[in-house]
């Protein structure tokens, strides 16, 4: 399983795939594009043409674990798109994967005190 903890690492690849790829594919895929170690830990996030898809790939130390998300009624908002690779925070990333704006979540602000008196 591949757990959103602080400190991990995410790599969302910016070229599309096609997502007939099987986990070996990706994991080439990996290596050769984007020069990493897909046996490191790291989150690797590959994103479909339609971008209603998304495919992560992690090795958890005891195999390689690939996970497919589809939204049926909207569509994933990616970073600005440049070529080679995009790094991500697990709390970003988590945002993607709920499929929300990056743009339109903000923090709320601090409440401010009752004057009293």
């Amino acid at each position: 399983m591949i757990a959103l903890r602080s400190g991990l690492k995410v790599v969302l690849a910016t070229q599309r795939v096609d997502f007939r790829t099987s986990v070996h594919t990706l994991s080439a895929l990996v290596s050769e594009a984007l020069r990493a170690n897909p046996y490191c830990g790291d989150v690797f996030v590959f994103r479909s043409k339609r971008m209603d898809r998304v495919k992560l790939l992690a090795w958890d130390g005891s195999g390689m674990v690939l996970v497919t998300k589809w939204l049926h009624q909207r569509h994933f908002t990616w970073p600005p798109i440049r070529d080679g690779v995009v790094h991500l925070s697990a709390t970003q990333l988590a945002m993607l994967l709920e499929g929300l704006e990056r743009t339109r979540v903000s923090p709320k602000p601090a409440k401010q005190p009752a004057v009293v008196g």
